[in-house]
């Protein structure tokens, strides 16, 4: 694969949507060739698994969850990803195994091994080139959610405390990994945030920005 793959994540409330746009557009203007995708989704099949695994009307263990969005995850990668980075594009997703590492283990209970074994199949190996985590005091992040207009999904409504596991799960990812994570403060104005993600991508991988 001869493309570059970046991944965003963070807590839910961090601007992760906002940056993958601000970011791809960026790149796109400069001239580059950019696949925007999502998790969970991505693909058909994994879109699917998406609206079953997110409805708040279906209560699942955390297994069962977990299996769901790797199952998305390994489509996705066949169908969307896989292909994109063959053909030299640059690949963007919202979310990817970080999230899965986050929020399985240490916001619904799974040890961090049944993670890593479940996504070593639906991965087969694959990893960001860098990933990009919007860190946000769980306070700011809980007032941007409660603002947002639109209903919450089964995730959005955990329970307290869910979101600051998940938040302390990316950055103890961060530290085991820091060569391929790029952490930045997402308090910032959107603008300046997308200022230090596009640099770091023009320094460290050769990106160049309009």
């Amino acid at each position: 694969m001869t493309g570059l793959f970046v991944v965003f994540e963070g807590a839910d409330g961090t601007g992760k949507s906002t940056q993958v746009d601000a970011v791809s557009t960026t790149l796109r203007a400069a001239g580059h060739d950019v696949v925007v995708t999502r998790e969970p989704g991505g693909s058909v099949v994994a879109e699917k698994l998406r609206s079953l695994v997110l409805d708040p009307a279906h209560e699942m263990n955390p297994i069962t969850e977990a299996l769901i969005f790797a199952a998305a995850r390994a489509d996705h990668i066949d169908k969307t990803i896989a292909p994109a980075l063959a053909a030299g594009q640059i690949v963007i997703s919202d979310r990817f195994v970080g999230s899965s590492i986050a929020y399985q283990s240490a916001g619904r209970g799974l040890s961090p091994a049944t993670i890593v074994d479940i996504n070593a199949y639906a991965t087969e190996g694959l990893t960001p080139d860098v990933t990009v985590v919007l860190d946000l005091d769980e306070t700011v992040a809980g007032r941007r959610r409660a603002e947002r207009a639109e209903l919450t999904d089964r995730m959005e409504s955990a329970p307290e405390g869910f979101q600051d596991a998940v938040r302390a799960s990316f950055l103890t990812q961060v530290q085991a990994a820091p060569e391929r994570h790029f952490v930045v403060d997402a308090a910032q104005p959107p603008e300046a945030i997308t200022r230090q993600i596009v640099t770091h991508l023009s320094t460290k991988y050769g990106v160049c920005s309009a």
